[in-house]
């Protein structure tokens, strides 16, 4: 199977058709999808103009499409990298019990989920690498009491039965994304089922 470079080149190369062109862009998303993969498609089409469905789009805008998410992907692997070398210290000073942080970067594979959308048509509008450099800086810091990605404090709230692991948290009603709960701290998280607890009542 394909990795993300070799599919990347086909979504570059003139002598291929578009559609070709176009497939091997669908399947760069299967490999780097941190909203999801329905998700991270809408936002790279709606982010250089082209339809979810076109077979033959410009393939100039394909290869914007796949320079936005290449970028991203960089940030993230730079990340994963990071987060893999901390995990391997913490092991040999004997630390090896996972934290709440562990845990949650064992349902991102690839970084696919990261920023999960569980509207697909939902997401943040900025550009994808600039999200991922915004939730990497979260996963960095201390806790904190808003979003991640847009800076909204009022509109985090608890979402159970998210069709994504984990299957429930909060989410950003503001940008779309579920976000991670080990960048909030205890007191957002505990607002944001508050929120939920009302939403249910109204």
């Amino acid at each position: 199977m394909a990795g993300f470079r070799c599919l990347a080149q086909k979504v570059r190369d003139p002598r291929i058709v578009t559609p070709q062109r176009r497939t091997a862009l669908r399947k760069c998303v299967e490999k780097f999808a941190p909203y999801g993969h329905r998700a991270t498609w809408d936002h790279l089409c709606a982010r250089v103009g082209i339809g979810p469905e076109d077979r033959y789009p410009e393939p100039a805008r394909l290869v914007a499409a796949l320079a936005e998410l290449s970028e991203a992907r960089t940030v993230w692997l730079a990340y994963d990298a990071e987060f893999a070398a901390r995990r391997k210290r913490e092991k040999l000073r004997g630390l090896r019990r996972p934290s709440t942080l562990d845990d949650w970067h064992r349902c991102t594979w690839g970084g696919c989920g990261v920023a999960w959308c569980d509207d697909p048509l939902r997401h943040p509008a900025l550009p994808l690498p600039e999200a991922m450099r915004r939730l990497v800086a979260a996963l960095r810091s201390e806790p904190g009491a808003a979003c991640p990605v847009c800076s909204r404090q009022d509109a985090l709230v608890w979402r159970p039965g998210l069709r994504h692991q984990p299957d429930g948290g909060p989410v950003c009603t503001g940008c779309g994304i579920a976000v991670p709960e080990p960048v909030l701290t205890a007191e957002a998280v505990a607002a944001a089922r508050r929120r939920e607890r009302w939403a249910a009542l109204v």
